[in-house]
């Protein structure tokens, strides 16, 4: 694998259930499995890339036999950062929202215009991860 054209930030998530993840995040968030390699066992990612909205997320399998190994929400009982996707307008947010929702999602924040002048939402993925989408709202 090259490493080239490497963003200069790069999400790297962890997940109890790598393979039904990569699924999960194919179906709510459009997202292309573009690399990813199981563990030892057969059972778990060990690590895999997602293409997203134009960004890259790496995700991966918790491994708690590994001492160094980030632990997943669902186990330590939360997250304490939020994605942030932006999307070009308004109805990009509410139809990305949507599409997270019908896939499972739990809706935290349905699409609402906020106060720093942009469309906005949150959902939480069964995995325990919170995204975010938000839009500039045109200026009149």
């Amino acid at each position: 694998m090259a490493f080239t054209n490497v963003p200069p930030l790069q999400p790297h998530i962890c997940v109890k259930g790598g393979l039904e993840a990569i699924t999960f995040y194919e179906r709510a968030l459009g997202a292309e499995n573009t690399f990813h390699q199981l563990a030892e066992d057969g059972k778990r990612v060990m690590h895999a890339s997602l293409a997203i909205y134009g960004g890259e997320v790496m995700l991966h399998d918790e491994f708690p036999e590994f001492e160094m190994s980030v632990r997943a929400p669902t186990t330590v009982g939360g997250t304490s950062f939020a994605i942030n996707i932006n999307r070009p307008d308004a109805a990009a947010v509410d139809a990305a929202y949507a599409r997270a929702v019908e896939a499972g999602a739990h809706g935290l924040m349905p699409p609402a215009d906020v106060f720093w002048g942009a469309r906005y939402a949150r959902i939480t993925d069964p995995f325990g991860h919170i995204w975010a989408f938000n839009a500039p709202l045109e200026q009149k």
